[in-house]
This record gives structure tokens, C-alpha cells and sequence, in this order.
């Protein structure tokens, strides 16, 4: 039978991490990508949650192990021992609070401190549908990920397509080893 694979049939296993500050839509990304929900109502993550999902890329299948972090100070010493393995990761912020985008810098070294020096890190600016309350401009967050070496986007996790293209671009950059 030509289509069927099973769940663990795959080509490629990557690890891929959510890291932020607390509130900034990562368990919304991980639950839009992974079972295209949304909710307004998420709580906080409380240490580390985990789910996959098996995507197509260039006829390959890519199971992507997905691990969103709490972005809480009090959780930073057991979530930074899950960066451990780990080939992606998207360093989220929210454009509507500046802050969270002064704190890339801090989440970008604690980062680094743990894992590979090829790890693909996409800047990823989220609730980019709220325009109008914008405090983080795309120009700015593009200079900080040129400056840093690591790929940018904006993301809406209310609306699936643009979600699915940045982790669609992430896992094509890991696996080409971009």
C-alpha cells in the first residue's frame, strides 16, 4: 500500500524549543501547530509542556519534537536543561510589549550557554494581528536577528497559514544545515 506510514515512520527527528517570556503566545504557537487550536484563555506554562507533529518537506516526513518552556524566572534553572539536543528553536516575543522584546537578548544567551552552535534560532515577533497596538517594530527586530545571526518572522497564532511556514522554513534550514 503506497500512502500509509505509521506514527513513528519518519525521516527526520528534531528537536525544536519555544523560549520566551512569560505571556507571549508559546503554548498558543505549539497548540496551532500541533492540533490547529487556539484559546484566549491559556494559562502559564509551568515548567516545560511537550508535543509532535510530522510535517512534509522536499518528500521527506519530519516528526518534530516541540517543548515550550515557561518563560517564568523561577522555572529558568529546569527549563534550560531542555535546550539540551535541541537543532531549532524559535525565540518568541510579543510585539505589543516591548519588553518581552528587551529580554530576546537574555533568552538568546541563556540559549546559547546550552546548546549546539549550529542550532537554527528563528526571532519570531507573535501577535502581529494586533497592529494597531504594535510596540515593537518589524525594522528593529529584523536589525537585532541580522545582528545576531538568526532568522525573523512575524506570527499571528489566531491564524494557522503564516505558523505553518515559519516552522515549515525552520525545519527546511535545519535539515539543509543553513
Amino acid at each position: 500500500m503506497g500512502g500509509y506510514r505509521a506514527d513513528d515512520d519518519y525521516d527526520y527527528l528534531f528537536k525544536v524549543v519555544l523560549i520566551g517570556d512569560s505571556g507571549v503566545g508559546k503554548s498558543n504557537l505549539l497548540s496551532r501547530f500541533t492540533k490547529n487550536e487556539f484559546s484566549l484563555e491559556s494559562k502559564s506554562t509551568i515548567g516545560v509542556e511537550f508535543a509532535t507533529r510530522s510535517i512534509h518537506v522536499d518528500d521527506k516526513v519530519v516528526k518534530a519534537q516541540i517543548w515550550d518552556t515557561a518563560g517564568q524566572e523561577r522555572y529558568r534553572a529546569i527549563t534550560s536543561a531542555y535546550y539540551r539536543g535541541a537543532v531549532g528553536a524559535l525565540l518568541v516575543y510579543d510585539v505589543t510589549r516591548h519588553v518581552t522584546f528587551e529580554n530576546v537578548e537574555r533568552w538568546l544567551k541563556e540559549l546559547r550557554g546550552h546548546t549546539d552552535s549550529n542550532i537554527v534560532i528563528m526571532l519570531v515577533g507573535n501577535k502581529a494581528d494586533l497592529h494597531h497596538l504594535r510596540a515593537v517594530s518589524t525594522e528593529d527586530a529584523k536589525a537585532f536577528a541580522k545582528r545576531e545571526s538568526t532568522f525573523h518572522g512575524d506570527l499571528r497564532s489566531r491564524v494557522h497559514e503564516r505558523g505553518k511556514c515559519i516552522h515549515r522554513s525552520s525545519y527546511s534550514n535545519i535539515s539543509c544545515g543553513e
